[in-house]
């Protein structure tokens, strides 16, 4: 186990690291550490986490911006943005419980780094378009900083979004700052029981496609609707799909009627509340339909359209159970323990079909021998190790996390 540092402030962690690369001591960078079991083992001698940087710098409620360290609980975030009912618009999603650890304990900057966004990303947009800016530690321990904290454009590159995704690969992220937006006076959510996966999407889509403003819609297959906690949805026996509206509640109940009317011919359609569409809705941030097994967990980006060909194909290879988020454009695929997680199969598929998969969840034997993350192009291969090579050159961040080259 390597040793694990933990700095108080900036000036430490610049100084850990440019002695980091002066000596090549490889660094595995973390913060709470909730997402450690997604990618390929790192390569390090000694564990930095950000823990320690922590707490709100900047909170203007009137002005729809905080700013916060790096090692800063979401749950503190969350916390302070519901004084002033507020959100992070983007949804991010809890991957602790589903990897084995607790619910609550992720980073802003371990969200940041990862660019998880949930439900709401197909209309709010993803983690990485709500960063207004950041402060960061390069690999040769150099603090430089990007944006600023106002919504307007600025000139230069966008190192923000840059960063966003990087899984600290590139540079340490040590204060964030992000644009909130108001809660919405009301949620309701209808769902619809026992439909296919191809008639879901195409529900799906059609509700995404109609003028009402629906924020969130999903398809879980009835072997994980099962497992979730909420009871109307856990109990009916199917497949479930869910629609969810937000806005003001007169807006809201107008919404609602209206879909109902048009979505009718799918089936029997149960109405939730605000309180359990809430309910529901964090189940799924959490991903608590994948917290009930150990088995490899796949996350696969696709166009919506193309969602059902990808399920059917890979399904052809293996067994395999599925939740469809973003209309179908995302992809929970949990399958069958094996050699390589059922690896060679859904490449094959995704390079026929298209794509993007990401192995979440399987043992640190098989994330050490397959590609966790999509196999990359030549061109965009090039453009990673350069990349690598101008922000960290001595190759001491996260070596190996995704990609065993970078």
């Amino acid at each position: 186990m390597p040793d694990v540092s933990r700095p108080v402030d900036e000036g430490e962690l610049s100084q850990l690291v440019a002695e980091a690369a002066h000596d090549a001591i490889a660094l595995e960078i973390i913060g709470a550490g909730t997402k450690r079991a997604v990618g390929r083992p790192t390569i390090a001698e000694r564990t930095v986490t950000t823990r320690n940087l922590r707490g709100v710098t900047l909170y203007e409620p009137r002005e729809l911006v905080i700013s916060a360290y790096a090692g800063t609980p979401l749950a503190t975030i969350t916390n302070e943005l519901d004084k002033h009912n507020q959100r992070l618009a983007f949804e991010p999603v809890d991957l602790g419980a589903m990897l084995g650890g607790g619910l609550g304990e992720a980073t802003i900057g371990g969200m940041f780094a990862t660019n998880f966004s949930g439900a709401r990303r197909i209309i709010a947009g993803a983690a990485r378009d709500h960063i207004l800016g950041i402060r960061a530690i390069n690999g040769r321990g150099e603090l430089f900083k990007s944006g600023g904290r106002v919504m307007k454009n600025v000139t230069g590159y966008d190192l923000c979004r840059g960063l966003a995704g990087s899984w600290g690969t590139l540079a340490i992220m040590t204060e964030i700052t992000v644009k909130v937006l108001p809660k919405p006076e009301e949620t309701r959510t209808l769902l619809i029981a026992g439909q296919p996966d191809e008639i879901a999407v195409e529900a799906m889509c059609a509700a995404m496609a109609t003028p009402y403003e629906v924020s969130g819609t999903v398809h879980i297959q009835e072997q994980l609707a099962s497992r979730l906690a909420t009871e109307v949805a856990s109990s009916a026996g199917r497949a479930i799909t869910a629609l969810r509206i937000e806005n003001v509640s007169t807006s809201v109940a107008y919404r609602v009627e209206q879909l109902k009317r048009r979505f009718s011919a799918y089936g029997e359609i149960v109405e939730l509340d605000h309180r359990e569409s809430l309910g529901f809705w964090s189940e799924l941030q959490a991903l608590s339909f994948l917290w009930q097994s150990q088995d490899p967990v796949w996350r696969i980006s696709t166009a919506p359209t193309t969602g059902i060909r990808v399920v059917r194909a890979i399904a052809g290879y293996m067994d395999c159970r599925v939740a469809y988020d973003w209309s179908g454009g995302l992809i929970w695929l949990e399958v069958p323990r094996s050699a390589d997680a059922g690896a060679a199969e859904i490449r094959r598929v995704i390079a026929t079909l298209g794509g993007h998969a990401t192995l979440i969840r399987a043992e640190p034997s098989v994330r050490a021998t397959v590609e966790v993350f999509q196999p990359l192009e030549a061109g965009l291969d090039r453009l990673t190790c350069e990349l690598k090579a101008a922000f960290d050159p001595a190759r001491i961040l996260n070596r190996g996390r995704m990609y065993s080259h970078v």
